[in-house]
């Protein structure tokens, strides 16, 4: 088992929650360190309460733990961060920066800071976009993304730190709610259709985005961070993709479990923000440097998220 010190920043969030798991199966119980704002529902791990805004407190968990890898998870998604824009670019800057700076200060071997696909705007190929994109992102969100991608190359260039980042599309799981971002609509569906109950869809039938299933989302993450050193030649981020699909071809996959579903499309803000992303995503860089392959399509994944959320509302739904 490798003797590495894990922190993990954002624990409690949709990506936090699945990988712990994983990191603990990894490197030990005992060498994993939890942190979010407020304490998690059922985990039994290390645990510390931590507001990654304070350099002071993110150092003291650093020392103490004597930390050698840090995930940083921890940032105010796409559609909720447009709602106090000002809010939103504080928390996620000020995090990342004193992430890469006590990082720096106290010698952390490697450090993971994910971007998303957020990161593109309406001037990238929306067609398969390659890694080396224009980016002009659309939202808040996007341009913390995307400022974050260049402060990791900075610390990199300049202090030598390690630091490895994905740019996630949409990330279905069915480990935790959804967690406030655009496409998030690809996990609620799942949770209306398992209770019975049709869907109110807030982007058009036909709109077409990069997704990919938890399971995926989480093996690239551990495969880029065990990749050797040598094999990384983006320090910025890598453009990741799974699958791309439309909220009617979900639908349709849905309605091969529960004929009768239904969902209606009342589109709102998250329109916009969603027209300006990709479509479909290149991502032969990742390929090429790290192997990297995805496992799940549409219908294996649809299995998956009704298999693992029936037993979750099986009792609500036996008494309707």
């Amino acid at each position: 088992m490798k003797r590495e010190s894990i922190l993990v920043i954002g624990a409690n969030g949709q990506i936090g929650t699945a990988l712990l798991p994983l990191l603990r199966t990894q490197f030990g119980q005992s060498h994993v360190i939890a942190t979010d704002l407020r304490q998690p529902q059922s985990d039994q791990g290390l645990f510390e309460l931590l507001d990654a805004t304070k350099p002071d407190a993110l150092t003291d968990v650093v020392r103490r733990y004597r930390i050698t890898q840090i995930y940083h998870l921890a940032a105010v998604l796409s559609a909720k961060g447009e709602s106090d824009p000002i809010w939103a670019w504080n928390l996620n800057m000020q995090t990342v920066l004193n992430v890469l700076e006590v990082a720096r200060l106290h010698k952390v071997k490697k450090v993971f800071i994910p971007s998303s696909i957020a990161a593109f705007g309406e001037h990238a190929p929306k067609y398969d976009t390659p890694q080396m994109a224009f980016l002009d992102p659309a939202t808040v969100y996007g341009i913390s993304k995307v400022a974050t991608e260049n402060w990791s190359m900075y610390y990199h260039k300049r202090y030598g730190l390690d630091v490895r980042s994905l740019r996630y599309p949409g990330v279905i799981s069915y480990q935790s709610m959804p967690g406030g971002g655009t496409t998030d609509y690809a996990v609620s569906i799942y949770h209306e259709a398992v209770q019975g109950h049709n869907f109110e869809c807030f982007l058009s039938a036909d709109t077409l985005l990069p997704m990919i299933y938890m399971d995926d989302a989480l093996r690239a993450t551990l495969e880029l961070m065990d990749a050797p050193e040598a094999n990384i030649s983006v320090r910025t981020s890598y453009n990741l993709a799974g699958m791309s699909f439309t909220p009617a071809e979900l639908t349709k996959a849905i309605q091969v479990h529960f004929p009768d579903f239904v969902t209606e499309y009342k589109p709102d803000f998250r329109q916009a923000i969603a027209d300006s992303w990709p479509k479909t995503i290149d991502d032969s860089v990742a390929q090429q440097d790290w192997g990297w392959k995805p496992a799940f399509d549409l219908p294996r994944m649809t299995q998956e998220m009704i298999t693992n959320l029936t037993p979750v509302y099986q009792p609500l739904v036996s008494t309707l």
